[in-house]
């Protein structure tokens, strides 16, 4: 009986005729394996992650189903034709095909992914991505929404503005976030909510630079005397010349999300001093007349 059998898979025409769905079964069975295992690492993977919510996740892991579900179809029915050539060329001109067609959603998958794994920025975070500045209220597997900040009014303040950007194009631009965690603050964890900022302010060339000095720093450390304590980081200051004075530049940390508040705050206590004290003046765009009077 073994003889037999033996002599039937060792006919030529009979390894031709079930070479094809040996090989078809056996790819399917790969592709099984693999798909149940990536499934499972990739689900606790991201269920482990803080940023990624569990709607986006089910939404990607059922994508990533039919994805597997697709290629195993494909490759089934290619592979019972039983030509290993054959399927490695069909396999390469279907990927091509798939990947030029599909290229826009699956590279926004893929950058989904990427703020999931890497984190350049999460929900509540102030950022600048393709230049607009917002604060991100949601991360789907498609686009990020932004509440807009600024836009078509001058400065930082929330607009209520909803802006959608496709993930697509983030492999594209350069993002900044405003309150990256993490990142320079090793110290520190509350600095990450703080940015450095400036006041610039222009004097005459017969203001007391010392005087000037100390209104400036004390008005910082008035308005921002929380983020001080917070911080560890007090004021400083910064001077250069320019053709009609001196260039005065009060430096000091702020809440990103508060940085519009905090300028006019300080600006507000600076004019007010300057109108007590004439030793300091600003200097601004003017032309003084001198006549002299001629003998004779």
């Amino acid at each position: 009986m073994l003889e037999k059998i033996t002599e039937y898979f060792a006919d030529p025409l009979h390894q031709l005729r079930y070479e094809g769905p040996i090989l078809g079964v056996a790819t399917l069975l790969i592709i099984w394996v693999f798909y149940k295992l990536s499934r499972r690492a990739l689900s606790r993977y991201l269920h482990s992650r803080p940023s990624s919510k569990s709607d986006n996740i089910q939404q990607f892991l059922f994508i990533w189903r039919y994805i597997w579900l697709g290629l195993a179809a494909i490759l089934g029915i290619i592979t019972f034709s039983g030509s290993l050539a054959t399927l490695g060329i069909s396999a390469a001109f279907l990927g091509m095909i798939l990947g030029w067609s599909l290229q826009a959603p699956v590279t926004g998958i893929a950058a989904w992914l990427m703020i999931i794994l890497k984190q350049p920025f999460k929900i509540g975070d102030r950022v600048i991505i393709a230049g607009i500045i917002g604060d991100v209220v949601d991360i789907t597997l498609t686009h990020v929404l932004l509440n807009q900040v600024g836009g078509t009014i001058g400065g930082e303040e929330k607009s209520g503005r909803a802006v959608l950007i496709p993930n697509a194009t983030l492999f594209q631009q350069i993002i900044y976030n405003y309150t990256l965690e993490g990142f320079g603050q090793e110290e520190d964890e509350t600095s990450s909510n703080y940015i450095l900022d400036e006041v610039p302010v222009r004097l005459t060339f017969g203001s007391d630079f010392d005087e000037a000095e100390k209104i400036l720093l004390a008005a910082a450390r008035q308005v921002t005397s929380e983020i001080i304590s917070e911080t560890r980081q007090e004021p400083f200051m910064r001077a250069e010349l320019f053709e009609s004075g001196i260039l005065m530049r009060l430096r000091y940390q702020t809440l990103a999300k508060e940085r519009q508040r905090i300028t006019s705050d300080i600006v507000r206590v600076l004019i007010r001093e300057f109108d007590r004290n004439n030793k300091v003046h600003f200097c601004y765009p003017h032309m003084d007349i001198y006549y002299t009077p001629r003998k004779g």
